[in-house]
């Protein structure tokens, strides 16, 4: 697990029972942990930030192949983190760590302060979509997923990483970016189909979500592909008295890192909205 910025606590390890609140930034696919450090540093003072690399990093090193990937696997080490403190837990995650967020509170449901979701990608809310928009939604990122896949099994790993940047970040993306980056998000490559497979294979219904009650900020870029726009309207929807849906202006898909001081400050504010919002109901 690797700290989101230098002038702001890391829990490397949570390995006592803690009494203040801590915030789990959960980031996107292909990125890391420093994504998040926009929010801790605006958290400075407020709240530590634990940002794990996720499996497929360097730090964390690849799936070990023991059996079917799925978002538990992932989830593992975060609720093990959880459980080891008594902490008030403030959820965010980004697209992958959205979906991932997502059944995070499925499993501690009873942990969680309140929940930050950056146009998560929790594709299997749109499997059984029955209207034009979500049809075309769910064959849109099914198409994205099996390009990526096609380049994995055919060893075309370098287009397939294109393909994948190219959606999420706008056509050309790929081509701006460094040769190292590049090398990168190739080797990534493997664990996106992994990421793609688990998140259609997710399970949290929209009921469950609404039951959960958890103070929600769901935020999305002005400029967001239709199937995570339309998750993120379907997340509003379920759940109006307690979650709030926030357009950032000019930011698509990867807001946390193209607008992260903005993305931050949203965060930020909804974090701090909830801890007020708790220590008033303790106090009376």
């Amino acid at each position: 697990m690797t700290c989101s910025a230098p002038t702001q606590p890391c829990l490397a390890r949570v390995e006592a029972p803690s009494p203040g609140p801590l915030v789990v930034a959960l980031h996107c696919s292909g990125g890391t942990g420093r994504q998040w450090r926009w929010l801790a540093q605006s958290l400075h003072g407020t709240a530590p930030v634990l940002a794990p690399d996720l499996l497929g990093t360097v730090q964390a090193g690849p799936w070990a192949g023991d059996g079917p990937f799925g978002l538990a696997d992932e989830a593992a080490p975060i609720l093990a983190a959880i459980d080891a403190s008594s902490a008030p837990i403030h959820l965010v995650g980004h697209s992958y760590g959205g979906g991932l967020a997502l059944h995070v509170v499925a499993a501690r449901p009873s942990r969680i302060a309140s929940l930050s979701l950056y146009e998560p990608s929790a594709f299997h809310l749109l499997a059984a979509a029955t209207d034009p928009d979500g049809r075309a939604a769910y064959g849109e990122i099914r198409e994205v997923a099996r390009a990526v896949e096609d380049g994995l099994v055919s060893g075309a790993y370098r287009r397939a990483a294109e393909r994948f940047v190219d959606y999420w970040n706008g056509d050309g993306a790929w081509a701006g970016l460094k040769r190292s980056v590049q090398d990168d998000l190739v080797r990534y490559v493997p664990k996106v189909c992994l990421d793609f497979r688990a998140l259609f294979g997710g399970s949290v219904t929209l009921d469950a979500y609404r039951s959960w009650r958890v103070p929600t900020l769901i935020l999305q870029g002005e400029h967001a592909p239709r199937p995570t726009a339309l998750i993120a309207r379907k997340l509003r929807a379920a759940a109006p008295d307690h979650a709030l849906r926030v357009v950032v202006p000019g930011a698509g898909h990867m807001g946390p890192l193209t607008h992260g001081e903005a993305v931050a400050g949203f965060v930020a504010n909804h974090v701090r909205s909830a801890m007020a919002s708790s220590a008033v109901r303790i106090a009376a």
